[in-house]
């Protein structure tokens, strides 16, 4: 029974993950994630490297506001938590960045991707 929740779980992150594509649309956020201003965390949710302007904290708050949204539909549809789904999402989230983005490491430190994989929480399958 919990493989299988597992298992319902990461497939609906997969899908609350689209959010992060549909942000990469917009210009601010790519140049922000190319600045390395940006980057993805644990949690699910997308972080603010340093203090960043006013601007970017808006625009990481609204990605983020998108994203909690999508965890709890997708949460009340299946049963899971929003915890859940956005800890899953952020495995995920954080498996995709390219080399020279930011992530947030399992300690809570950000780091640079290089080529090889990123530093996950243990927990992420």
């Amino acid at each position: 029974m919990r493989m299988k929740s597992l298992s319902l779980i990461a497939a609906l992150a997969a899908v609350a993950t689209s959010t992060a594509a549909v942000a990469q649309r917009d210009p601010a956020y790519a140049a922000a994630r190319a600045a390395g201003e940006v980057g993805e965390q644990p949690d699910g949710y997308l972080g603010v490297v340093g203090g960043g302007s006013a601007a970017l904290r808006a625009l990481v708050s609204n990605i983020n506001i998108q994203r909690k949204s999508a965890y709890t539909q997708k949460a009340q549809a299946s049963g899971a938590t929003v915890e859940q789904l956005a800890f899953t999402s952020g495995c995920n989230l954080v498996a995709q960045t390219r080399p020279g983005e930011k992530y947030r490491t399992p300690d809570g430190s950000w780091e640079t991707r290089g080529d090889g994989a990123p530093r996950r929480d243990p927990r992420c399958v």
